[in-house]
């Protein structure tokens, strides 16, 4: 059996940005050059994945889906059950009959166990605004711009976990992984200002300060917050050195990636993938505690 972490890509050919969904998109500022740049820097992270010990499976890409490239939005996995996205935005609806398709295939590989449908009348678009903590064993829930708060009871009893519920504040971040990063050994990364009152009391009481990694607007205007972890490797887009920093403080191996294309349309490293092999079993400590 592959015990390596196993992630979904999606083949960026078809990848553009043609509508405005978000405040990061701009179709006036796409060239055709954009699109070359892309096309390496997917190719780029996904070497760097493989590096870092995981194995990737691509996807194909579809003809007017641009943001299919973007499949952590796809669904929720854990524990080889799979809870499908509903998009808020018709633009990217016509992503769900595509994953759909590819679980199915999965699920006939043995590669997933169970696929579930979101309750009608909810959005949820999930990796994104249900990142699951290791450590802590539950889910941390966006809800606001794109998922339905109601969606986050759907994932606890689904999963049969609890999910901490975090509003996000504004619309450039409207995803909680866009703005929020559970790293192994129990540290957070994340952009305070992206979150409500509320929202930041939640963090704090379930993250000691000793282990909260805040970023600042420049970090994470870069989109570096959207990162994905394979133990002590932290994948992002190109970071400010004041980012690398506090990572490398803390133990934490970056590997940068040129991703402006794909911050052009509001995504980066975590976005760009789907990991399907999460767990709810416990974890040994990846980091010493400091």
């Amino acid at each position: 059996m592959d015990s390596r972490p196993f992630f979904v890509m999606t083949d960026p050919g078809c990848f553009n940005v043609s509508y405005r969904i978000n405040p990061w998109m701009n179709p006036d500022d796409w060239t055709p050059e954009q699109a070359a740049i892309a096309c390496a820097g997917s190719a780029k992270l996904r070497k760097a994945l493989e590096i870092a010990g995981a194995r990737v499976e691509v996807i194909g890409a579809v003809k007017g889906l641009p943001d299919l490239v973007f499949p952590a939005n796809a669904a929720t996995v854990l524990d080889g059950k799979v809870l499908l996205a509903r998009f808020r935005h018709p633009e990217r609806q016509g992503e769900e009959a595509i994953f759909r398709s590819v679980f199915q295939r999965l699920k006939a590989r043995g590669l997933v166990r169970e696929i579930i449908d979101l309750s009608d009348g909810l959005f949820h678009e999930g990796a994104g605004d249900a990142i699951w903590d290791h450590d802590r064993g539950f889910f941390w829930g966006g809800f606001g711009p794109r998922s339905s708060r109601g969606a986050l009871s759907v994932v606890r009893k689904t999963f049969g976990y609890e999910v901490v519920p975090l509003e996000l504040a504004t619309e450039a971040f409207y995803h909680l992984d866009t703005c929020f990063c559970p790293l192994a050994g129990g540290h957070v990364l994340y952009y305070p200002a992206a979150f409500t009152p509320q929202a930041l009391a939640a963090i704090h009481e379930r993250v000691p300060a000793a282990r909260r990694i805040e970023a600042t607007a420049e970090e994470a205007a870069a989109l570096c917050v959207n990162a994905v972890n394979i133990g002590s490797t932290v994948i992002m887009a190109r970071a400010p050195e004041s980012l690398r920093q506090k990572l490398n403080a803390r133990g934490y191996e970056l590997v940068e990636v040129e991703l402006d294309p794909f911050i052009r349309s509001g995504g980066a490293a975590y976005c760009m993938t789907l990991r399907l092999d999460r767990t709810s079993a416990p974890a040994a400590s990846i980091l010493a505690a400091e």
